[in-house]
């Protein structure tokens, strides 16, 4: 007995003096294993007569629990210990000010398009909407491009599947229809309709991508109708924006003739940098023209007492410009270290 308690002494002081996991599963092993000093009686218990071997296996069962009692102390009080460390080494100063997150911005094509939207709303342009999800006789009829008309070749389209009259649309003119309809229905009773002067910004999409081109891009188109429009009001109009919108008189405006089905006469309006990295170079900038009578018609205007001009240009080119960007697929990449710099 004398033996046992010294070996449960001798245990303990092992176990309270590693320092680790691994050297008490060492010391551990010195008794409990299966060549330890405790299990080394156990074996031996056989070579006893049946009184003594009772006595002593009492003895040593009593000796192995106190062993174990000793080694799950000292396994706790080092998970203990080793928990505290941790929480000191991780410890927070809840006291410190928090780190402050990084300031989002806006889009820069967004930037341009709320900014187009302000310059026209300066004189007196409204802001229309329509579905992007569109049926053929908008996009396409109702601005006088019927069925087997050449210029549907022009649009590269997406058509819903098992739908052949519904698309993405292809431009934002379908909500110039829109407009018109609803501006004759608003004032159907009146003698005289006042001036409709609206633009249509959105996403438009067809099949096409390169360095300036993507299958989704932005247009804002816009369109003037009363009983006065003439195609010097576009003139101006057109001038007076580009003017604003890059904030200096030092370029030129050209209106080059054109074709597009829903406007006659037609033309695409050139922009020419007296200054800078573009200076002499013509940039296509937007399409314009007097609104069609057939288009006119569609939209429930009588085309033989009103006028009007209609136009759309491209903010992801006009973005461009402004930011002397060269590839167009860099602001829907989505890499924040290239749109970061616009914050």
């Amino acid at each position: 007995m004398e033996q046992l308690d010294q070996l449960v002494q001798q245990a303990a002081a092992e176990f309270a003096a590693a320092v680790d996991g691994a050297q008490l599963e060492q010391a551990k092993a010195r008794y409990l294993g299966k060549s330890g000093a405790l299990t080394e009686r156990l074996k031996a218990l056989g070579k006893l007569e049946p009184e003594a071997r009772r006595e002593a296996g009492a003895a040593i069962n009593a000796a192995k629990t106190a062993i174990e009692a000793a080694l799950e102390g000292r396994r706790n009080a080092l998970r203990e210990a080793a928990l505290l460390a941790q929480l000191a080494a991780e410890a927070l100063d809840v006291t410190l000010p928090g780190r402050g997150g990084v300031q989002g911005g806006l889009h820069p094509v967004s930037r341009t398009l709320e900014r187009v939207e302000r310059l026209f709303g300066s004189i007196g342009f409204v802001v229309a909407d329509g579905p992007e999800i569109e049926t053929d006789w908008h996009n396409f009829t109702a601005l006088n491009t019927p069925e087997n008309h050449p210029a549907r070749s022009m649009h590269d389209t997406f058509y819903l599947e098992g739908h052949d009259d519904v698309l993405l649309r292809t431009h934002t003119s379908p909500v110039q229809i829109r407009a018109m309809q609803a501006h004759v229905a608003r004032h159907r009773d009146a003698d005289a309709m006042p001036d409709l002067r609206i633009i249509a910004p959105g996403r438009v999409f067809r099949v096409d991508s390169d360095a300036t081109h993507s299958p989704m891009f932005h247009q804002v188109e816009g369109l003037w109708v009363g009983e006065t429009v003439s195609f010097a009001d576009l003139k101006g109009v057109i001038a007076d924006f580009l003017r604003r919108f890059f904030e200096t008189d030092d370029l030129q405006v050209r209106f080059r003739p054109s074709f597009f089905p829903f406007t006659e006469p037609s033309a695409e309006i050139d922009v020419a940098f007296m200054s800078g990295a573009l200076e002499g170079r013509w940039l296509e900038i937007a399409g314009c023209g007097v609104v069609h009578p057939n288009v006119l018609r569609f939209g429930g205007i009588d085309p033989e007492r009103y006028t009007g001009f209609a136009f759309g240009m491209g903010p992801d080119r006009l973005t461009m410009l402004r930011y002397g960007v060269n590839d167009l697929r860099l602001f829907f990449e989505g890499d924040l270290r290239f749109l970061g710099q616009f914050r």
